[in-house]
């Protein structure tokens, strides 16, 4: 798998991929969360392909105190064949190169199978409570 920056004729097979593996939500337009990240750290938005082919994603951040992951997803016919992985590797090299210390994520609690992929990379349930408040409606 070739890991890459986002490239603008990317958005239909991403958000095709984050339809499929069951990321998007109705209150969250994808469209708007891809425009919304391209201003902010580019290069930390991530694609995987496989003979050209758009297969992974992941979104990188860093707001100089914590470094965050979202929309990780593999399309399901290459699931469990480490590209999770790698992608993860990938972009926790670029943000510790960016001199972030820690990186946190979220999982929705249900998602038994994703919490333990993430357990086996070293990350750690933390005893906190996750809030947010949306400020611009995509809706």
């Amino acid at each position: 798998m070739l890991i890459r920056a986002y490239q603008a004729p990317d958005e239909l097979a991403v958000v095709t991929l984050w339809q499929a593996c069951e990321l998007t939500r109705p209150w969250n337009d994808p469209r708007k969360d891809i425009a919304r990240k391209l201003q902010v750290r580019p290069d930390l938005f991530l694609i995987g392909e496989v003979q050209g082919q758009v297969i992974a994603s992941a979104m990188f951040g860093f707001d100089g105190h914590r470094g965050w992951v979202n929309y990780l997803a593999v399309a399901p016919d290459h699931q469990r064949q480490g590209h999770a992985k790698a992608m993860m590797a990938h972009g926790e090299t670029l943000l510790l190169a960016s001199g972030c210390p820690k990186i946190n994520l979220q999982v929705r609690a249900s998602n038994t199978s994703v919490l333990a992929f993430y357990q086996s990379l070293g990350y750690q349930d933390e005893p906190v409570a996750s809030m947010g408040k949306r400020l611009i409606p995509d809706h």
